[in-house]
């Protein structure tokens, strides 16, 4: 027999434990701020190196790309993610993130049906409306100047 929503619900609410809120928040805070932080720190190092200011915008997230999809392989970022929260999800690290984790899961189902076809499950309908978005604010723009 089906329970019914209700019921469901109840069920759902006995089943899982209270999220600590205040705790999930300072942490995913924390991590977040930390993440930043190392772009940052990456940002002075590359600037160090007399790298022109073009360069240095393009190292940088390259950097935190090449990072979390390394952790992601490595099977360290959801270790991360599971204590840190949302605090990974800048969108960086959490992009790249969501690109290499469907990779890796199905790579045994072949190069093309599954690593190609699955890579971007989760990336992209981010992607789709990212690219959707921007075109539509580009044409907004376009036309706000015009007058």
């Amino acid at each position: 027999m089906r329970p019914s929503n209700k019921e469901y619900g109840e069920m759902t609410k006995k089943a899982s434990p209270p999220s600590p809120k205040l705790k999930d928040f300072v942490t995913a805070y924390a991590v977040g701020g930390l993440i930043c932080v190392i772009g940052q720190l990456l940002t002075e190092f590359y600037k160090t190196l007399d790298l022109s200011e073009d360069v240095v915008k393009m190292a940088v997230p390259s950097t935190l790309i090449f990072a979390a999809a390394l952790l992601t392989g490595l099977r360290l970022f959801d270790k991360i993610a599971k204590h840190a929260g949302a605090g990974t999800l800048v969108p960086i690290t959490g992009f790249a993130n969501a690109v290499v984790s469907p990779a890796i899961e199905f790579k045994q189902e072949g190069q093309v049906l599954g690593l190609g076809a699955k890579m971007f499950t989760i990336a992209g309908p981010v992607l789709v409306f990212g690219m959707t978005a921007s075109a539509v604010y580009g044409i907004i723009l376009y036309i706000v100047g015009l007058f």
